[in-house]
């Protein structure tokens, strides 16, 4: 049992990610799908007249900042355009896969964080209107049913509130709260690059491996939303997954690639 997370990102090859899923998925492997849509979110966004806000939070980490209008967008390009277009690719590759947000059937169920800190002009201030949360539940069995009957999930990070409201979720901590619920041996975080790189944007300074308890000396090389994507490995690794590989998105057979251990292995 493996999860497999790519980013949302420009320059991911969707094509080659869905060659080789497709491939694994016919072989008998269970696997689950979750995805990004930061820039189908963002064109959309700009062609409708409410560009992105990013926002740096007290820790360093760096995120949408998500008003209503803003999370209308989000599942609008990542639950649909984003989401059903990885099931369109998988189904004419006759891997019967199936598309649902983390809101269908309360798949990813958390806590809305209505407010947020963030640091802003050297300043912590404080955003209301805020439509994001953080997982605290995750419906296995939901998911179970569906790979026991040969479906291949692929999960749009959208999280279901206590009170049925929808929220932005991150994507690498979902397939993260998914892959350690479902007792994955792997969970593979793919973007378009080869993995942490200890001189960002350098390839050829790619770290292969980390030791899991070497984290957090080496989140200094994070860049962006490589930060995320740590943090997302560590609380994968806390939870009792075995390993996590950032892989990289671009290439032909970039899931067996990573599987095989091509990237940075945190183990």
């Amino acid at each position: 049992m493996n999860v497999i997370k790519v980013g949302g990102s420009a320059g991911n090859n969707y094509d080659a990610l869905c060659d080789d899923l497709a491939a694994l998925h016919a072989r008998g492997e269970r696997l689950v799908l979750v995805h990004g849509g930061s820039d189908e979110t963002n064109r959309l966004g700009e062609a409708l007249g409410h560009p992105p806000r990013f926002v740096t939070s007290p820790s360093g980490y760096t995120s949408r900042y998500t008003d209503r209008r803003t999370l209308e967008l989000f599942m609008m390009a990542t639950g649909g355009l984003v989401n059903k277009g990885l099931v369109e690719r998988l189904q004419t590759r006759g891997c019967n896969a199936i598309g649902l947000s983390g809101l269908d059937g309360r798949l990813l169920e958390g806590k809305r964080k209505a407010t947020i800190r963030i640091i802003e002009d050297g300043r912590q201030k404080l955003l209301r209107d805020d439509w994001t949360g953080t997982i605290e539940r995750v419906n296995t069995a939901l998911l179970r049913m569906l790979l026991d009957n040969g479906y291949l999930p692929v999960v749009a990070p959208l999280a279901c509130s206590e009170a049925g409201e929808a929220l932005n979720v991150d994507g690498d901590r979902a397939a993260a709260a998914i892959a350690a619920a479902l007792g994955a041996e792997t969970l593979l975080l793919l973007s378009n690059v080869p993995g942490l790189l200890r001189n960002f944007p350098d390839e050829n300074s790619l770290i292969t491996r980390i030791p899991r308890g070497e984290i957090e000396a080496n989140l200094a090389f994070a860049e962006g939303r490589m930060r995320k994507k740590i943090l997302g490995a560590q609380e994968a690794l806390e939870q009792g997954v075995r390993q996590v590989v950032l892989g990289d998105a671009r290439r032909p057979g970039c899931v067996s690639a990573a599987l095989a251990g091509q990237g940075t292995v945190i183990a």
